[in-house]
């Protein structure tokens, strides 16, 4: 388990052209990832697998086309990219078999600004909005700091193994627990937990919303990195339902390793929603996009599929180095093998401490910077969030470097 045989033997099998193997540094390049290691861990000797972006370069058809338009050398005003709306619209239609009309894009500038947007667009402070617990930390802090009244939807653990656990929606608590709410965010896939509703489950949520006459705002940035078999499912798609009480966010950024170049969308099928959203963002011209990230969006989208297919197959096989790692050297630890995205979350409640001595194992005693399972809602606690959308050497150093904190504690 100590070495990896992916750079040896297995690149041709999986007909890569790209070198995820290649260790980039990133310090002293304003990169968050190492930048604030002192301000949230207190200590800058640690190795950061946390924020949600990946360690491999930035595909190489992304960096030839903004070089190429900074050699023009004037970054005036720019109009909108004219094939911005047709390639997110003939990606969606390739990828997730979706049939967006290009009328019900718009820009957002950024998946948590938007979150923002919708919550004052559509909501009173004080006004209900659920979350799925754990979740993605923006989601609820976005809405307490916007004066809402926060509503948690604890999500069920099921299962023993690494394969086989995975979180589950109570439907009869949901129901209960939708009542009186206004809006209902959805992280699908889910963060952290990594799972890939099915088309039958977000139907229920459906009918639930419907119900209760509650906006759903479905966030589908990790949806390009579900793996086989599984299949991502649009929530506007289950239903005339969904399709009519929903808001839709998505971005190249996660996929194609670009968060730092703000290029997200919103989109949005009800004429009457869609018609009030873009009026609020229009007002402040929170809808007009950068030259540079309507750029990237329509290059990733036209030209990286085949990329895409690569850095899967790498992170899948890192997710699959992880799972046999703690099952033969970490048992206590067990991983929640993700259907989509790099991020693998750790049930660490096996090894028996206490928050604070399981943070002092993962930063003091193995010097390691993860996120916190509490930072994404009382539901973490005991867990941690693992990024392995890194070289293997990277992540052997990690898992390497826990096991002997845990055999030395």
């Amino acid at each position: 388990m100590e070495e990896s045989v992916l750079p040896l033997l297995n690149k041709k099998k999986m007909n890569m052209d790209y070198n995820f193997d290649e260790i980039i540094d990133r310090r002293n390049s304003d990169c968050l990832k190492y930048g604030v290691l002192q301000e949230r861990w207190g200590r800058t000797d640690l190795l950061p697998l946390w924020v949600a972006d990946m360690d491999f370069r930035t595909p190489d058809f992304i960096i030839q086309a903004l070089r190429q338009r900074l050699e023009h050398e004037v970054l005036g005003y720019a109009a909108a990219h004219p094939q911005w709306r047709s390639a997110i619209v003939q990606w969606l239609q390739k990828q997730q078999n979706w049939s967006v009309r290009e009328e019900e894009l718009t820009f957002i500038p950024g998946i948590v600004r938007g979150i923002a947007f919708v919550l004052q667009a559509f909501t009173q402070p004080g006004d209900k909005v659920l979350v799925m617990n754990p979740v993605y930390h923006p989601f609820f802090l976005v809405s307490e700091h916007n004066g809402r009244q926060v509503v948690h939807h604890t999500l069920q653990l099921e299962g023993e193994t690494s394969a086989n656990r995975q979180y589950v929606i109570d439907f009869d608590q949901l129901d209960k627990d939708l009542e009186g709410v206004k809006v209902f965010l959805l992280s699908n896939p889910h963060n952290p937990g990594g799972r890939v509703w099915t088309a039958d489950e977000l139907r229920r949520i459906a009918q639930l919303a419907d119900k209760h006459d509650t906006l759903v705002v479905s966030d589908e940035i990790h949806a390009d990195l579900t793996f086989v078999p599984y299949r991502h499912t649009p929530y506007a798609t289950v239903s005339e339902l969904a399709r009519q009480h929903s808001i839709t966010f998505g971005a190249p950024s996660k996929a194609f390793n670009v968060p730092g170049i703000v290029s997200s969308y919103s989109i949005v099928p009800n004429e009457q929603l869609r018609r009030r959203y873009n009026a609020y963002l229009a007002a402040s011209e929170l809808d007009e996009g950068n030259l540079f990230a309507q750029l990237v969006t329509v290059v990733a989208y036209t030209q990286g599929a085949d990329w895409l297919r690569q850095v899967k197959a790498y992170i899948s096989s890192n997710i699959d180095y992880v799972e046999q790692f703690f099952a033969n050297e970490l048992p206590a630890i067990v991983p929640i093998r993700p259907q989509a995205s790099f991020l693998v979350y750790l049930d660490c409640r096996g090894l028996g401490l206490t928050h604070s001595q399981l943070l002092d194992l993962f930063i003091d005693k193995a010097h390691l910077a993860l996120d916190d399972g509490r930072k994404f809602g009382s539901a973490g606690d005991g867990f941690m969030r693992l990024n392995v959308a890194t070289p293997r050497s990277v992540l052997q150093q990690a898992l390497r470097q826990l096991k002997d904190a845990v055999n030395n504690d």
